[in-house]
C-alpha cells in the first residue's frame, strides 16, 4: 500500500463535508452580523434538507440510465462549486438585500445553498469512486470524512468562536432589559481572533486540496498499482480472481461472514440474503440520523447547563472521536453484523442520556457536579466513536457489494440524515421544546 495514496484518499474525503461543518461552528460569530440572526440556523437546516436534489439526482440516473452519468467530472464539478462558493462567502456573507421591503442575506443563504449540494452530492459520488482504489483506501478516506469536521472545529476554537465570560452586571435594576438585576452576571462573549472572513478563504483552501488530491488520485502514476484491477469488481469477483491464481486471499473480506457458492439474493455479490440486506441499511440510516442531525441539533441542550467548558470540551473530543474511530478501523475491523447491532444499540443507548439531558435542560441530573460534565463529555466520546465505527464497517461491507452498493450507501446515508432533520427541526426551531437557560445565572433546584 502506498503511503501517498493514503494521503491523498485522506484529503479526499476531507473535502466531503467540510464546508458545511465549518459553517455550522461559524454560527456564533455570523449570527450577530445578520438579519436573520438566530433563525438562521433554521434556514440554513432547510436550505441543507432542499440540496438533497443533487444526491437525489446522482441516485436516479444510476438507477434509470446506469453508466450514462460521468463520476469523475460530477466530482471535478461539485469540488470545484464548493472551492468557489466558500471562497465567494468570504467577501459577500454580509450583503444584505431587501426582499418585500425585508432586509434578508441572500447572497449567504444562496451560496450556502450551492455548499449544501455539494456536501449533499459527496456521499453518491466520492464513496462509488473509491471503488476504484482497494478496499484499504476506503477507511482513509473515511478518516478524511471525520477531519472535515475536526479541522474546522479546531480552527474556530483558534479563532475563539463562542468563548464567554461571565462578568458583573453594572446596569441599574431600572435600566435592564432582560429583567436581571445588578447581582447577577451577564454572558459576554470575547471577540473573534481573526474575522469570519479569513475563516470562509479557509474553508476555500481546504476545498482547494481535495480538488489537487481526486486531481492526482487521478493521475498520479504512483497511485496506479493501488487501483483495483477492475473499477467497478465487487468482493466476490476479486475473491474468483485469488482463488483462480491460487490459495484464496480475502484481507478485507468479513470473517464472520460463511463462505458459500450460492447467491442469497441478487444484492452485490450475493453473500448477504434480502432480509440481511435491509438491515444493514436500517442500521446505516438509523446511525446517520443520530449523529448528523438527530444529537448535533441538541448538543448544546445537553451540554451548556455543565458549563461552557464542558460544550466546548464535548464539541471537540466529538469532533476528534470521529477520525479517531476510522483509524482504529484501518486496524480492528470486525464486520459481523451480529457485533454491529450490539454496538449500535450501545450508541443509541448513550444518546438516549444525551437526548434525556437536552429535554431536562437546563437543570439536568448532575448539574452542578464536575462528575456531571465529565459524564456528558465522556457520553459525547463513546456515542460518536462507536456509532462512527458502525459506519466505516457497514461502508467496508457494502465496497465489497460493488460499485451500485456504494452508491446506495451514499443515498441511505442522506436519506437517514433527511429523516433525522424533519423530525428534530420542528421540535427544536418551531415549537421550542428545549431551553438551553441562561450560561452565567441558570439556577436549579
Amino acid at each position: 500500500m502506498s503511503l501517498l495514496t493514503h494521503l491523498l484518499a485522506c484529503l479526499f474525503g476531507m473535502g466531503s463535508w467540510v464546508s458545511i461543518n465549518g459553517l455550522w461552528v461559524e454560527l456564533p460569530l455570523i449570527v450577530p452580523q445578520v438579519p436573520e440572526g438566530w433563525y438562521l440556523p433554521s434556514y440554513l437546516s432547510v436550505l441543507i434538507q432542499m440540496a438533497n436534489v443533487g444526491p437525489l439526482f446522482v441516485t436516479l440516473m444510476h438507477r434509470f440510465r446506469p453508466g450514462s452519468l460521468n463520476e469523475t467530472a460530477v466530482v471535478y464539478l461539485i469540488i470545484g462549486l464548493g472551492t468557489v462558493a466558500s471562497f465567494l462567502l468570504g467577501f459577500f456573507w454580509k450583503d444584505v438585500v431587501l426582499v418585500g421591503g425585508v432586509p434578508r442575506s441572500v447572497a449567504l443563504l444562496v451560496l450556502t445553498f450551492f455548499l449544501a449540494v455539494v456536501d449533499c452530492t459527496s456521499s453518491v459520488t466520492f464513496l462509488p469512486f473509491m471503488m476504484r482504489l482497494r478496499p484499504q483506501f476506503l477507511t482513509t478516506y473515511f478518516i478524511g470524512e471525520g477531519l472535515s469536521g475536526l479541522l474546522p472545529a479546531l480552527v474556530a476554537l483558534i479563532q475563539g468562536v463562542g468563548v464567554v465570560h461571565c462578568v458583573n452586571d453594572t446596569q441599574p435594576p431600572n435600566r435592564t432589559s432582560n429583567g436581571s438585576g445588578p447581582d447577577e452576571l451577564q454572558a459576554q462573549y470575547q471577540p473573534a481572533n481573526f474575522s469570519s472572513e479569513v475563516f470562509f478563504f479557509f474553508l476555500s483552501a481546504m476545498m482547494l486540496v481535495s480538488l489537487v488530491a481526486f486531481l492526482l488520485l487521478n493521475y498520479h502514476p504512483a497511485v496506479a498499482r493501488d487501483r483495483t484491477p477492475n473499477r467497478y469488481a465487487t468482493g466476490a469477483k476479486e475473491n474468483r480472481q485469488n482463488r483462480a491464481g491460487g490459495a484464496e486471499q480475502r484481507p478485507m473480506m468479513d470473517p464472520f461472514r460463511p463462505p458459500t457458492h450460492k447467491r442469497r439474493s441478487s444484492f452485490g455479490s450475493g453473500a448477504y440474503s434480502w432480509t440481511q440486506v435491509v438491515y444493514i441499511f436500517v442500521v446505516l440510516g438509523w446511525v446517520n440520523a443520530l449523529t448528523n442531525t438527530v444529537l448535533p441539533s441538541v448538543q448544546s441542550y445537553s451540554c451548556l447547563p455543565y458549563g461552557n467548558k464542558a460544550y466546548h470540551l464535548s464539541a471537540v473530543m466529538a469532533a476528534v472521536s470521529n477520525p479517531l474511530a476510522c483509524f482504529i478501523a484501518l486496524f480492528v475491523s470486525v464486520r459481523s453484523l451480529s457485533f454491529l447491532g450490539v454496538l449500535t444499540l450501545t450508541g443509541s443507548a448513550v444518546g438516549a442520556y444525551i437526548m434525556t439531558t437536552a429535554v431536562l435542560s437546563p437543570c439536568p441530573p448532575m448539574v452542578y457536579e464536575t462528575s456531571g460534565a465529565a459524564l456528558m463529555v465522556l457520553s459525547w466520546i463513546v456515542f460518536v466513536l462507536s456509532l462512527s465505527y458502525v459506519k466505516v464497517m457497514i461502508g467496508l461491507v457494502l465496497r465489497d457489494e460493488g460499485h451500485s452498493a456504494l452508491v446506495w450507501c451514499g443515498a441511505v446515508v442522506q436519506l437517514g440524515s433527511l429523516l433525522g432533520a424533519v423530525t428534530m427541526f420542528p421540535l427544536v426551531s418551531i415549537f421550542g421544546y428545549f431551553s438551553s437557560g441562561d450560561p452565567c445565572n441558570t439556577r436549579c433546584p
